[in-house]
């Protein structure tokens, strides 16, 4: 089965060399998980980075039934950051299958991810520039942790929670333990 892949640069061109090279290197993600769906992956180059070494910027997100998985990484040539970008969704999906696969199959709503947003001045109202939609799955709370963690979202997860049949958000204290928004409707 061929893995649906879509790619997508951002202050790069997209050679036929770099899409054939991501592709390979991509496509062979599906050896390790057969669910995927539909697969994203983000190619860009920052001239403001800070470290010459880091301004090729990679990053893959597969989704599946029920999972969403994402890996980012940076290097000094495109290609570096697609092989580590690779190699950190492999061992991603190992460590997904390997947590999950044991007991069941999981069930496991996708992330509202928020970009961050720009200072504005307090003359200018403030505008909602994206709106996301996402799926939510019932799940229990241990499984939204481990979601949290999975996805590299250390701020926040949103999920439908299967024993109080409600939407939660779990999020990241200062201190490193986690916190549960429990919203009642009043």
């Amino acid at each position: 089965m061929a893995l649906n892949m879509d790619i997508y640069t951002k202050d790069l061109e997209l050679t036929d060399r770099i899409k054939e090279y991501a592709t390979k290197k991509v496509g062979k993600l599906d050896r390790f998980l057969s669910e995927i769906g539909e697969c994203r992956v983000d190619l860009a180059y920052a001239k403001t980075a800070r470290n010459a070494s880091d301004r090729f910027i990679a990053q893959v997100t597969i989704r599946g039934k029920g999972f969403i998985l994402r890996s980012e990484e940076r290097a000094d040539s495109i290609y570096a950051a697609i092989d580590a970008t690779v190699d950190k969704m492999t061992r991603q999906i190992e460590r997904f299958k390997g947590k999950h696969w044991r007991k069941r199959a999981p069930e496991v709503a996708e992330v509202a991810q928020l970009m961050p947003t720009e200072d504005i001045d307090e003359d200018e109202e403030p505008v909602i520039v994206r709106r996301k939609t996402f799926t939510l799955t019932p799940m229990d709370e241990q499984e939204a942790l481990e979601q949290l963690l999975l996805l590299g979202h250390e701020d926040f997860f949103v999920f439908y929670n299967a024993e109080t049949s409600k939407v939660n958000v779990l999020y990241r204290r200062r201190d490193g333990t986690y916190g549960l928004i429990d919203p009642i409707v009043g």
